[in-house]
């Protein structure tokens, strides 16, 4: 049950992962990049975590570096809530959407790069088994 659990986890975080990277790219990385100079950060950055979505979402739902590429998705969502959703509060402000979303999507992240279910993805043949003698 844990396997199929984390299995569906994995690949849906990977789908939801994925059209936010698609909606990035459809924008525009240019005005991405701007909405993260506004938020005092490197506008370099916005086109990061836009290529981290996509092709980590991509890489979620096919069970490639799960782990690795949720590490880096859990931590582009706690920077999310730290710095754009915090001062909105848990459900917003009522002008906008709050980061319970993001909190969500922090938290199954955190999941699939703490678990290490490969059978189910493309991680179980570049994962070598050993077995206690």
């Amino acid at each position: 049950m844990k396997l199929w659990s984390y299995t569906a986890v994995r690949v849906l975080l990977g789908i939801i992962f994925l059209v936010h990277g698609m909606a990035k790219f459809q924008m525009g990385l240019g005005n991405v990049s701007n909405f993260f100079q506004s938020l005092g950060l490197p506008g370099a950055l916005g086109y990061a975590v836009a290529i981290i979505e996509l092709i980590g979402g991509i890489a979620l739902i096919a069970g490639l570096g799960s782990r690795y590429v949720a590490g880096l998705l859990f931590l582009i969502m706690i920077g999310a809530i730290v710095k754009v959703k915090l001062g909105l509060g848990l459900m917003g402000d009522g002008k906008g959407a709050g980061y319970e979303l993001e909190l969500a999507l922090a938290l199954a992240s955190l999941y699939i790069a703490a678990e290490n279910y490969t059978q189910l993805g493309l991680d179980r043949f570049l994962t070598k088994r050993t077995t206690a003698a």
